[in-house]
Parts: C-alpha cells; sequence; structure tokens
C-alpha cells in the first residue's frame, strides 16, 4: 500500500472504529504497552476539567519551557490544524511525523480497534517518547478516568473545575462528573484542583488514595493590581510561601495560578521574572482571543472564545464586563449543548446575535438556534456561515463596536478560516 498523507490518515481513522466515543481502557492501554510509551517522559502532567484545561495546559508548558525542559504537550480538539494537538518545544509536530506514529500504531495494535482520539494519543506519546522530553503535559478528551490519556500514570494530576458536560458520558449530576475526574488522581501524588467547590465522590477519591491536595483559594491563588498586575501566591517546590507580581496576561488568572502551583508541586522552580514571564508569554487561540481586521477602510476589533458551556459563558461574561463596550454576537453551537444555561449568563451583553451552521451533524439548525434567541428576548438572525455571520456584524456597525464570535470550536474555527481567506494568511 502507497505511504498515506497525513489527510488520508485522519479520513481513515475515522472510519476504523464503529463508535466515534468508546469510552475504557483496556484496548488503548494494550496498544499502548506494545509501543513501549506507558511512561513518555520522566515527568507527567494530565490535565482533566470542564473548562480551562486548554489554558492551564499552554501556561504549564510554557512554564517548563522557560525552565530550560525540553517538553511536549498534547491538547484536544484542534482549531484549524489537526497538527496543533501535539506539540514539542512549543512547536506544532510535521505531518510526516505524525504519519510515522500512526504507522507505528497501526502495526503494533493488530486486531485492536481503536477510535480516532485514541489513535491520536498514542500518537503523542509515541512521539513525545521518540523526542527523549523532559516533561509532557496531557489533556484529558473527556471526563478522566475513561479517557485515553489516563492510560498513563500523572506524577502531578490536575483538575481545572467541575461542571456539567457531555452528561451522556459523564453523568448527569456534579458528583458523578467529580467521580470521572477523580480518576486521573494517582495513590499518594500531587493533586493541583483550580475547583473551590467539590463534590463528595470526588473527595472521596482524594482522601482514599491520600492524596496531596492543593486547592485555589486554600493553598495558592491570586489578587488584583493595579493597571492589570496581579500577586500569585502558592506553595514554592520547597514548601514555603511564595508571592510573585505578575503583569497583565491572556488568559484566565485562574488557569495561570493553577500552573504555577502544578511547577511548583513537580519539585520545580525558577526566578519570579521568568516564572512571571513565562505566564505573560502563554497564549491559547479561540480563548479571549483578541483579533485585529482591517474591514473595508477601518481596524476592527473581533474577539475569539471557545465558550460553549455555561460555566464559559460565565467566564466570557465577567471578561466583557471589564471593558464595556457596544457588542454584537456571532454565534455557532452544536445541539446537544446547554443554549439556556449559555444566554443566562450572556443575557442582555449583545445589541444583535448573528448564528450560522456548523460543519458538524451535531450542529443547531440556524433557524432554530435563532428563533430560541429571539424568543428569549435576544435579537437574532441567521445565516448560511459563520464567515457571512460576521461579514454583516461588521458590514452593520462602526468601528467602535466589537464583534463576539464564540460557541462551539468549529465555530471559532470557521471564524479563523474565513479571517485567514480575509487576510491572506495560514489555513
Amino acid at each position: 500500500m502507497p505511504a498515506l498523507g497525513l489527510a488520508d490518515w485522519l479520513a481513515r481513522l475515522e472510519r476504523l472504529h464503529p463508535a466515534e466515543i468508546d469510552m475504557g481502557l483496556e484496548r488503548v492501554a494494550e496498544v499502548a504497552s506494545r509501543l513501549a510509551v506507558l511512561e513518555p517522559a520522566s515527568l507527567v502532567f494530565t490535565v482533566t476539567g470542564t473548562n480551562g484545561k486548554g489554558s492551564t495546559c499552554a501556561a504549564l508548558d510554557s512554564l517548563l519551557r522557560y525552565a530550560g525542559l525540553r517538553s511536549g504537550c498534547y491538547a484536544s480538539p484542534h482549531l484549524v490544524q489537526y497538527n496543533e494537538r501535539v506539540s514539542i518545544d512549543g512547536q506544532p509536530v510535521s505531518d510526516a511525523d505524525l504519519c510515522a506514529a500512526f504507522v507505528a500504531i497501526d502495526q503494533a495494535r493488530g486486531a485492536i480497534s481503536l477510535t480516532y482520539f485514541e489513535f491520536g494519543t498514542l500518537a503523542a506519546l509515541w512521539l513525545f517518547k521518540r523526542a527523549g522530553l523532559d516533561a509532557v503535559v496531557l489533556e484529558v478528551g473527556l471526563g478522566g478516568r475513561l479517557d485515553a490519556v489516563n492510560v498513563v500514570d500523572a506524577d502531578v494530576a490536575v483538575v481545572t473545575s467541575i461542571g456539567l458536560d457531555h452528561s451522556d458520558y459523564l453523568g448527569d449530576d456534579r458528583d458523578s462528573v467529580g467521580y470521572e475526574k477523580a480518576g486521573i488522581l494517582r495513590q499518594g501524588r500531587p493533586l493541583v484542583c483550580s475547583e473551590t467547590d467539590l463534590p463528595p465522590r470526588f473527595l472521596q477519591q482524594v482522601n482514599a488514595l491520600q492524596v496531596n491536595m492543593l486547592q485555589r483559594g486554600r493553598e495558592y491563588g491570586w489578587t488584583p493590581g493595579r493597571e492589570g498586575h496581579w500577586a500569585l501566591f502558592g506553595k514554592s517546590a520547597e514548601q514555603s510561601g511564595r508571592h510573585i507580581d505578575v503583569p497583565p496576561v491572556r488568559l484566565p488568572r485562574d488557569n495561570l495560578c493553577s500552573a504555577v502551583q502544578t511547577f511548583w508541586a513537580a519539585g520545580l522552580d525558577m526566578s519570579d521574572e521568568n516564572i512571571a514571564a513565562a505566564l505573560v508569554d502563554a497564549f491559547v487561540p479561540g480563548r479571549l482571543d483578541q483579533r485585529e481586521l482591517l474591514w473595508k477602510g477601518q481596524s476592527r476589533e473581533l474577539c475569539l472564545d471557545v465558550g460553549h458551556n455555561p460555566q464559559a459563558a460565565a467566564f466570557l461574561a465577567a471578561h466583557l464586563a471589564t471593558r464595556p463596550v457596544r457588542r454584537l454576537a456571532v454565534f455557532g453551537l452544536l445541539a446537544d449543548k446547554n443554549l439556556d444555561g449559555i444566554l443566562e449568563q450572556l443575557r442582555g451583553q449583545f445589541d444583535s446575535w448573528a448564528v450560522a451552521p456548523l460543519p458538524s451533524p451535531r450542529s443547531y439548525v440556524a433557524q432554530d438556534l435563532a428563533e430560541q434567541l429571539s424568543a428569549a428576548g435576544e435579537t437574532a438572525a441567521a445565516f448560511a456561515s459563520i464567515g457571512e455571520a460576521i461579514a454583516y456584524q461588521l458590514d452593520n456597525t462602526t468601528a467602535e463596536t466589537e464583534i463576539v464570535i464564540f460557541g462551539s470550536f468549529f465555530c471559532v474555527s470557521e471564524a479563523i478560516l474565513w479571517l485567514n481567506d480575509q487576510t491572506g494568511g495560514d489555513r
């Protein structure tokens, strides 16, 4: 068979397994053992949470690199290119490297069927192992206990938040979700937890495993300062109190201080100046992602955000409240998401909503979405695509109006592709 390119491989992976999601570790653990990737680096961080995983992983990866360590980061989903999911030393891996990993996995699995996500997780582990890295940061895809990432034992586990999402797989109450996320904990090893309202079954697992939990608001956190500066505090690698002044940053501060506490919990440290610089440098495309676009001779402000559940919407609303300006929304959502919960957090924030379908069979029908928003008292109209929705909002507002493009990853991905077309950037 001729060598497959990355697009061909990804298309093949989508067809290999009968179900898109098939929770369980037996199959993926067996293949990981055959590939000898269960210890992808000498230091492993596993990050789970309903919201905040991406920015926490990005900040932790930045800290590791500023400390002079060679690091790898695995995250999902991607926005534009699959390569975004696997980075080494801060750079996405190449098509050729991913294809080599897929070939190795395909040969090792034999008759074992793997999902698209399981194949991708094993590819990341294989590439990290091959690169001889000092540390890796692994973002859980769904839940924790039965997620493919959990075949690897974390030296430090991180839980960013516990909220309701993916109820078909994780349960329809926070206690069930918390239990699933506690699955990444390991006996006697540290846990850094940004969630302050911990459900009973989560705490039971913490106690049963004798985990040393460092919790935001108790062992670590942050306080606001002037002109965007803020003070971070926590327990250093030597277990002494530490306080660091940090300049303005692009990512949520709760997640940044969790990353620093995780760095310290692993026994790592560096100067205050380097820690602050690593946090300022950390960035996640599509998360409070401020962009400028020259549109018909005028400079326009756009904010892109992948907030697609009520907790993420609440954070977006809090961010918007820090700079009260006129705003319009461009919005796309998958039909299995909690629209009422999202709207509750963002009601009245936008003069109007322009909604559009997404390139997914799970997408909300745009007209249905517009009708539900209108029934809730919002001004909304449906468009054929996210690009058309953005163009309409830009054409019908002044330069002082900000356009907020948010919702599903698919929505933000379509927006980035459209923006790249306008500016001649990379797709």
